[in-house]
């Protein structure tokens, strides 16, 4: 898995590639969002359209995520998965915990109401 973040309006954007296997990247990634989270940034945009597949590592990231950014009052987007992603998110009913939108834009329209 590939990733890159920014900081864009107050809001983490999280871009991810490939795979993600939690075990692989996931510490890397719950480092960047305590920092974030550190300086006092509580919104999340997480761009998955790049994401092939999802273990169960990598749900427990995205849930890990969720969970940090909820308990600072915070909220967390998915942005786009892929077919294969989203049926995921269906069987494992995380798409009625996540809020998912089609493009960043819509992504900042639904945290700035958050």
């Amino acid at each position: 898995m590939e990733y890159s973040h920014k900081i864009e309006n107050d809001i983490l954007v999280l871009r991810l590639s490939g795979d993600l296997i939690g075990e692989n990247h996931g510490p890397e990634l719950i480092s960047i969002i305590n920092d974030t989270i550190n300086d006092d940034i509580v919104f999340c945009a997480i761009d998955i359209q790049d994401v092939r597949y999802i273990n169960s590592s990598g749900i427990g990231v995205l849930i890990t995520i969720l969970t940090k950014f909820r308990n600072k009052g915070g909220e967390v987007v998915l942005i786009k998965p892929s077919d294969s992603v989203e049926k995921l998110l269906v069987i494992t009913k995380l798409n009625s915990i996540f809020t998912i939108v089609t493009n960043l834009d819509q992504a900042f329209r639904e945290l700035v109401k958050s």
